[in-house]
């Protein structure tokens, strides 16, 4: 939720090449507002964090970027990531691959901030009309937290962690988590948020209805060359804020 700023071998195949940015020449709503695409599956996402379903082949893929003002600053973003959507009629589905030098997670339990204890890779959703959205994580080693917000004038409250959820995450390492000494490669994610809670406080949730999102990263790793974890989104906000509602992206459910 701060968003301003065991040894376990694990291996995937997935690379971050061939990615769609989310960034200038990104498809637009409106003037202003990035779209991210999720294509409709018939065949359910088997949640394992390997991303060798059938839909995550051909759907688009969403690069990573700094925030608008590190880049300003002639920041360069030093370890690449991307993300992919897909829908069913039961869950919303998130894939995402990160290049990662050093896997980081040492918190060892569910529904806390593992922003402040390693890497991992969080789910904003909003619906455009309310003022309430989630906010979802999923770890390199598999641990989940799920937060909700009435609105954003509630941030920081006991009852955003004591929020209950069905959430489905999992994960693949390609190196040794938690040990600084070696080098690792990447790691692999995937989240299924169920629709029905989506829809718990009355928003429609479908085609054509109006969503927005944001995916964002938390980087920690000994060789980066700045202080503390690298922040990056998609779709790329002005400001390295991951609560800029403003930024988000239009969430586009398609058939």
């Amino acid at each position: 939720m701060r968003t301003i700023h065991l040894s376990v071998l694990c291996v995937c195949a997935i690379g971050v090449a061939g990615c769609a940015t989310c960034g200038p020449d990104a498809p637009r709503a409106g003037a202003d507002r990035a779209v991210m695409e999720a294509p409709y599956t018939a065949i359910p996402v088997r949640v394992d964090g390997k991303l060798d379903d059938p839909v995550w082949q051909n759907a688009p893929r969403y690069e990573f970027s700094l925030g608008g003002d590190e880049l300003e600053k002639g920041n360069v973003l030093e370890e690449r990531g991307e993300a992919r959507l897909a829908w069913d009629d039961r869950f919303l589905y998130l894939a995402v691959t990160f290049v990662d030098s050093d896997i980081v997670a040492e918190a060892d339990e569910d529904q806390v901030h593992h922003y402040r204890t390693g890497d991992l890779a969080e789910l904003f959703l909003k619906p455009a009309s309310n003022t309430w959205y989630w906010e979802l994580y999923v770890t390199p080693h598999q641990r989940k937290t799920h937060l909700w917000f009435p609105g954003r004038g509630r941030l920081g409250l006991p009852s955003s962690d004591a929020y209950e959820m069905e959430l489905h995450v999992a994960a693949q390492c390609d190196g040794t988590l938690n040990d600084w000494q070696d080098k690792d490669n990447r790691w692999t994610g995937e989240m299924a948020v169920p629709i029905a809670e989506l829809t718990r406080h009355g928003d429609a949730f479908g085609p054509g209805q109006a969503w927005t999102i944001l995916v964002a990263r938390y980087n920690y790793s000994r060789y980066l060359g700045h202080y503390g974890p690298e922040l990056s989104m998609t779709p790329k906000l002005p400001v390295t804020a991951y609560h800029h509602l403003e930024g988000y992206a239009a969430l586009r459910l398609t058939r």
